[in-house]
């Protein structure tokens, strides 16, 4: 039998049982003293006594004790009751010990001598056979001697080599007195046993366990947990879940009490997590069933939706068509009236005809406005890209939106920290946004708070599933919430169709959120509503995010007006519009061709004549299209330029939507001003880099003079070089021809010259090394040259700026950066010097 410290029995072996004719259910768990209480067998009580004193000698010594007799009455069912037989025990009691040689259980090793008393009685009657029963029975003592050892050291070697953990825990504050391996393991502490719960194991604090243990001890109740999580301590003090089955065991003494707890358990964390797993593809299994049979159920209303999808494709091509071919002639009349009313601008002498004029010139840009709004619906117009910032384009636009919307509407504007740049067009952006925001004002009626957000958004797979008009990625979200009236369903179905409006006659065109969806679409990005009735309206915007830095370009136009005297050849097969625009290129001062159709112009360009710049329109009729014309003028005529001119441009010059690179656009309808700086800035570029072509070209040797035998050497004319700067200047220029050509031209100054191509390369250049000069073009890539330039002489002041371009605003450039020289292109080494002079000896 092993008994606890308490006296409380904790196992017997099957022989004990037989012996005392008790089952395991009986005894197990109770105090010794109260399985075996006295009675007849034990009137005196002499017994009990005897064994009490033996145990609490080997509780108080930790010494093994024998009692050598005890007399025992076993109780025998019989039809007329219990009658008890009289035998008798010898005990011997061996206390187990911990590593610490603290009592941990008393193993009680019985033999049943009663047939040693009977044959005591005998002894002087046969003697002989008294030994040999005495010695048969030594035999069988020894036997059970050696079998009982091995069941002991087979208990402990089970409840180490065991899977699950247990352990007992010792009164009300739960200190542990056995541990075994596994408990040890799961904890990550082995040196628990003396300690408290809450001192071993602090980690458990605020998980209920220790609430759970105090439960058990006090109410004497055992309590089972199953896949219970608990988070556990690691030596570098950070915590791991583990999942556990458990029994909270209560120890129960011979008068009920309890004494401790006993915890036995398993770790099923592997099983949790894979049943948690199993869960969840189970899940996703139901909702793939459940969405596969409402997609089954709801076939033919696809059907029905893909049809009229389709139907509504078609028709949104064919009145794409239409309003392309509709915005090209429209476009044509709006040419001819600007034209014509710009010339009568200039000539006018009385103030009533200059209202007039003024008023016609507006409905013509209304016109202008209605014929852009219908090419952005249909995506036919010609975008041209950059990479913007939305977060500096709202705050550029806060005061035209509040201009536009009263003092009524409360603007709010909420720019997100980190906001990634996108690839978009930011005039159109811009209408987008006014569109959106007048759109919101008159669903306030005049009045209500309007706000403006910009954030970075992540269209996922799940999402695109449900939208199949995108496609997953990263965009820059624009949201334009108002607090008006809300839409209904219906309402939203159709918002974006062309000419529906939901106000009155005469209050709107019906284009501005058709203009809105064709935009967003032809930049490959998403749209989207979301609206009540009386909650308001939220429209977002979803455009392509782009990892390209901020293309910050320099408004030409508040640029002065050049005029010019080459030779233009223009190309237009509209006869009113030929001559509206040959007019104001002559008024200008230039000298201008004409021509009808291709063939015509390069009848004229075969012929000979000098021609600087080719200006045509893109849509033409006959064999020779636009983009052919530009490439075969260009080959007759390399030094000449181009510039094309269209209200709707097709696919001839404008790919995916967007035009296509190195090609130079004028829309129609332009006033004389935008037509003057357009080919103004064409020729000055094509100029710089023809005569950079030309001063890179190596110039071939002179043939040598004969001389006469006896003449003397002759003398070479020496021309002095000039005067060597010395000045270390960075260049930046994006043309490589006009760069490198540039960089000669400085080089044979004497400077030390650091080329870059675009604003960012050069503040790194900036950077790195010193510098006497910036020389920079206005028009790069990314950061304007007026940025650049800005920069730079904030972060050095000592620096001297010339600024170069073909077409630039010399006050702007000027306001810049003060005192900053200014050449034009094309410009050749005796500009380029008298500017580098004047940069060298500032002031």
């Amino acid at each position: 039998m092993l008994l606890a410290p308490d006296l409380t029995i904790r196992w017997v072996n099957e022989a004990y049982l037989h012996a005392t004719g008790r089952t395991r259910g009986e005894i197990v768990g109770l105090g010794v003293f109260e399985a075996f209480p006295g009675g007849p067998h034990d009137p005196g009580g002499e017994g009990t006594r005897a064994l009490q004193a033996s145990l609490d000698r080997v509780r108080s010594t930790g010494q093994r004790d024998v009692l050598a007799l005890i007399r025992y009455a076993i109780p025998k069912q019989t039809p007329a009751g219990p009658v008890f037989e009289d035998r008798y025990w010898s005990a011997s009691h061996t206390p187990l010990l911990d590593a610490q040689g603290r009592l941990q259980a008393i193993l009680q090793q019985t033999d049943d001598v009663t047939e040693l008393q009977t044959l005591k009685q005998e002894l002087a009657a046969t003697p002989a056979r008294v030994e040999g029963s005495m010695f048969r029975r030594a035999q069988q003592v020894q036997a059970e001697n050696r079998q009982l050892g091995a069941e002991r050291a087979l208990l402990r070697q089970l409840l180490e080599q065991a899977d699950a953990f247990a352990a007992f825990l010792r009164g009300p504050e739960h200190v542990y007195e056995i541990v075994n391996t596994a408990y040890a393991t799961i904890t990550g502490k082995p040196d628990l046993v003396g300690q408290p719960v809450r001192q071993a194991l602090p980690e458990l604090e605020g998980q209920g366990f220790y609430e759970l243990l105090d439960e058990v001890y006090a109410s004497g109740r055992p309590h089972h947990g199953r896949n219970v999580p608990v988070l556990l301590g690691n030596p570098d003090g950070s915590r791991r879940l583990r999942y556990v089955d458990f029994l909270n065991q209560p120890i129960l003494e011979a008068d009920g009490s309890v004494s401790g707890v006993f915890v036995l358990g398993n770790d099923v964390t592997d099983a949790v997590l894979a049943s948690q797993e199993l869960d969840r593809y189970r899940n996703q299994l139901e909702d793939i069933v459940a969405e596969r049979t409402r997609a089954l159920e709801d076939s033919e209303a696809e059907r029905r939706r893909t049809e009229a999808a389709l139907r509504q494709s078609q028709k949104m091509e064919a009145i794409g068509q239409l309003t392309g071919g509709v915005a090209h002639d429209f476009n044509n009349l709006l040419q001819i009236l600007s034209g014509n009313l710009q010339l009568l601008q200039r000539r006018q002498r009385e103030p009533e005809d200059a209202k007039r004029i003024a008023a016609s010139l507006g409905a013509v840009d209304r016109g202008a406005k209605l014929a852009a709004q219908l090419l952005a619906f249909a995506r036919r117009q010609p975008l041209e890209p950059r990479a913007i910032n939305l977060g500096r384009m709202l705050r550029e636009m806060d005061d035209l939106l509040r201009r536009a919307l009263g003092e009524a509407i409360e603007v709010e504007t909420v720019v997100a920290g980190g906001l990634w740049n996108t690839l978009t067009d930011p005039d159109q952006v811009q209408n987008a946004i006014l569109n959106l925001a007048v759109n919101a004002r008159d669903a306030m009626g005049g009045s209500g708070r309007l706000t403006i957000e910009a954030g970075n958004a992540m269209l996922d797979d799940l999402y695109t599933l449900r939208h199949t008009d995108v496609a997953p990625g990263q965009y820059v979200m624009l949201a334009v919430s108002d607090t008006g009236s809300g839409m209904t369903p219906e309402v939203v179905e159709k918002a974006f169709e062309p000419f529906f409006t939901t106000k009155r006659e005469g209050s709107g065109t019906g284009l501005g959120l058709s203009m809105v969806y064709g935009f967003v679409k032809q930049s490959h990005g998403h749209v989207k509503i979301y609206s009540e009735p009386g909650q308001g309206t939220t429209v977002r915007l979803y455009l392509p995010r782009t990892t390209a830095d901020e293309d910050v370009l320099t408004d030409l136009s508040a640029a002065p007006v050049e005029n010019g005297s080459e030779t233009i050849l223009v190309v237009e097969d509209d006869p009113v519009v030929q001559n509206t625009v040959i007019d104001l290129l002559k008024d200008l001062g230039y000298t201008v061709l004409r021509a009808s159709d291709g063939q015509s112009a390069l009848t004229l360009a075969r012929a000979g004549i000098p021609i600087d710049l080719l200006f045509t329109d893109v849509v033409m009729p006959g064999p020779v299209r636009a983009p052919d014309l530009a490439r075969q003028v260009q080959a007759m005529l390399p030094g000449i330029a181009v510039l094309f001119t269209s209200g709707y441009t097709e696919n001839a010059i404008v790919h995916g939507g967007r035009l296509d690179p190195g090609v130079n656009l004028l829309s129609k309808p332009y006033r004389r001003e935008d037509l003057a700086r357009k080919v103004r800035h064409t020729l000055n570029n094509r100029r710089q880099a023809e005569a950079a072509a030309t001063r890179a070209a190596p110039v071939p040797a002179p043939a040598p003079l004969p001389v006469a035998p006896d003449a003397p050497p002759p003398q070479q004319q020496q021309h002095p070089p000039p005067a060597r700067l010395g000045l270390r200047v960075l260049l930046v220029e994006d043309d490589p021809l006009i760069q490198m050509d540039c960089e000669d031209m400085l080089a044979a100054l004497g400077c030390r010259v650091i080329a870059a191509r675009d604003g960012r390369a050069a503040l790194r250049e900036l950077g790195r090394g010193s510098f006497d000069v910036l020389f920079t073009d206005i028009g790069l890539p990314g950061i304007s040259g007026l940025e650049l330039a800005r920069q730079a002489v904030l972060d050095h002041p000592a620096l001297q700026v010339v600024f170069a371009s073909g077409f630039g605003p010399r006050d702007e450039a000027r306001q810049a950066v003060p005192g900053a020289q200014f050449v034009t292109k094309p410009y050749g080494p005796a500009e380029l010097e008298a500017a580098m002079r004047r940069a060298a000896r500032p002031g």
